[in-house]
């Protein structure tokens, strides 16, 4: 009551115009409103100034900036800062003091915008912690709103364990630091790996100070490559490579041990600085060779599945981490050689008999071929001297043919034992690798498990009889065939061939005889064991002369010789048939007197 004594009566308050609405006081409109302009701060438009939230909904903020309205700005410009409540502080733009509808308006994105780069760099200089919301995708990594400015978060900087799904990044709000700013392009580059490798650092350096040679650690499977594992073992990582993952082969670790997966680890080595981290996973348990039959023994026949092939041979495990080694020699009896690959494949499940077993160094080599006699403990009885036999061709030399008659049982056919007529330079004129052939055994070698054989000796030597037909100073009719340096060789009768040296080429006319020219040909030497036949075309006509020539030296020779005789004979013949002229005369004048 003592507080309404002390208020002085308004004496010209306007009753009626209050009850009207016009006016309370006779103090002017503008007055009451710079009165009331006075209490409210002075903004302007295009400015930046902070503000408090005073109100929230799913949709929008309302925030005061101590103006005589309320700015709204969406809740969407704050989704980089889901912990946003009433009463937080936050900077605004005011775009429009006041719209069409008396309504102020603010921009939160435009107000750190306004002043993002200058916060960025503060946050690289300063090393600070910021927030940044992750938007999207992008090669390579996310995309990061931080100030509101589109920041790149590269994938290897997201978390110290490799991501394997971007996608739940997308849409969260996380803590970043600044790492790289390129001032020309503006550019941001931040790492939320950087905030946590500190802290990991440390708890590294506790457990690399406590590593040794065996211990037994527990770690989470951190990645899996072709080659190995990477486990993590609490900030520290090692690898286990594939052949310490098990005791049995393994061609993909993904068959042993799956994404984060925990398990025990041994460390098997680790280098001086302990960056390197060698593991093993195999070594827990024990080794099959351990556990092997000790009955087993060289000899003894065994199973197994193919587990390995190489050129060289195959591995066969006859029980799980237990394996042996068949060599591609201990495939087959045959000697010539081949791959493995041509006996067995992966998977193939097969016998075979111990050849040797080292406990101690676990080794065990294998053969298959022993499933089998050795065709040569038998080879006299079953390929005597004298015998034919087809076999198939396996291979060429400039010398000669290897054949092979049975599976490790090979021969040698001398490229002079392939035909009794033809002379053959190389054995791929006269036959091909994979095609039959007929031989006869000519000769047997044990020791070197090689037979000597022969194709022409199936059919009788036909030199017996040429040497009747192609006798010395014989001249048969022949073809040239080939021309060479030396000479040409002369395809003649019944298949067989010979040879004449350009002299004797020469025709009679001085001309020299052509490849394919059909010509006559005298023998003028024949060596049945080396089976030649020398020819010349040019000696028959030579020889020809030559008699003609020996014959008009005879004749002349005796022509000379009968010339003295027959003069005396001559005398006294004219002497005679003088006398008979005389006679004749005489008895012509007789008869002409009568």
């Amino acid at each position: 009551m003592e507080n309404l004594k002390n208020i002085a009566p308004i004496e010209d308050f306007n009753w009626d115009a209050y009850e009207s609405g016009d006016a309370v006081t006779n103090v002017s409109k503008e007055e009451l409103e710079k009165a009331y302009d006075s209490t409210l701060n002075k903004v302007n438009d295009r400015e930046v100034v902070d503000g408090t939230v005073i109100a929230m909904n799913k949709r929008e903020v309302v925030v005061n900036i101590g103006y005589k309205s309320d700015g709204i700005i969406p809740l969407s410009e704050f989704r980089y800062n889901p912990d946003l409540k009433v009463g937080d502080t936050v900077e605004v733009y005011i775009e429009n003091q006041e719209d069409k509808k008396g309504q102020l308006i603010l921009s939160h994105k435009k107000a750190r915008a306004t002043r993002s780069w200058d916060r960025v760099n503060a946050a690289l200089e300063n090393e600070e912690i910021i927030k940044g919301y992750i938007k999207c995708r992008t090669k390579g990594g996310m995309i990061v709103d931080v100030f509101g400015i589109e920041a790149f978060l590269p994938g290897s900087q997201i978390d110290v364990k490799p991501i394997r799904d971007y996608d739940v990044f997308v849409g969260k709000t996380m803590e970043f630091k600044v790492v790289k700013i390129n001032q020309e392009f503006k550019n941001v580059v931040v790492s939320h790996k950087a905030l946590i490798e500190a802290e990991l650092e440390q708890q590294k350096k506790e457990i690399i100070g406590k590593l040794e040679k065996g211990q037994v650690l527990e770690g989470t499977v951190k990645n899996i490559t072709s080659y190995g594992v990477f486990i993590d073992l609490g900030g520290v990582d090692g690898l286990i490579h594939i052949t310490d993952l098990s005791w049995c082969r393994v061609s993909d670790p993904r068959e042993v041990v799956s994404l984060d997966q925990k398990l025990n680890v041994v460390i098997l080595d680790f280098d001086d600085e302990k960056k390197r981290i060698a593991l093993g996973l195999k070594q827990l348990t024990p080794h099959p060779w351990d556990s092997l039959d000790p009955n087993l023994k060289v000899g003894d026949h065994v199973k197994g599945k193919v587990v390995v092939m190489a050129d060289y041979g195959a591995f066969i495990e006859i029980a799980p981490g237990v394996e042996g080694l068949i060599h591609v020699s201990e495939m087959s009896w045959s000697q010539h050689l081949r791959s493995a690959q041509d006996f067995m494949k992966v998977g193939d499940e097969i016998e075979a008999v111990i050849l040797t077993l080292d406990r101690e160094e676990r080794k065990m080599s294998l053969g298959i071929k022993q499933l089998k006699a050795d065709p040569w403990e038998t080879i006299e009885e079953k390929y005597p001297v004298g015998s034919k036999h087809t076999a198939k061709v396996r291979n060429f030399t400039n010398f000669g043919v290897f054949v092979e008659i049975e599976e490790g049982v090979d021969g040698l056919i001398h490229i002079s034992d392939l035909s009794w007529t033809k002379k053959i330079k190389h054995p791929s004129e006269f036959t091909q690798i994979g095609a039959d052939i007929e031989v006869q055994v000519l000769e047997i070698d044990k020791e070197n498990r090689r037979l000597s054989l022969g194709h022409k000796q199936l059919e009788e030597n036909p030199w017996d009889v040429f040497e009747t037909v192609f006798t010395v100073g014989s001249i048969h009719e022949g073809t040239i065939i080939e021309m060479l340096d030396k000479g040409a060789v002369v395809a003649l009768p019944y298949g067989v061939e010979g040879f004449a040296t350009p002299k004797h080429l020469v025709k009679e006319d001085g001309s020299q005889a052509q490849l394919d020219e059909k010509l006559e040909f005298k023998v003028i030497e024949f060596n049945k064991d080396a089976k030649r036949i020398i020819l010349s075309h040019s000696r028959i006509f030579e020889d020809a002369a030559k008699a003609e020539e020996k014959a008009e030296k005879k004749a002349t020779k005796k022509s000379s010789k009968k010339e003295e005789a027959p003069m005396i004979q001559n005398q006294a013949a004219s002497t005679t048939l003088g006398d008979i002229d005389a006679l004749a005369a005489l008895k012509e004048q007789l008869e002409g007197k009568k």
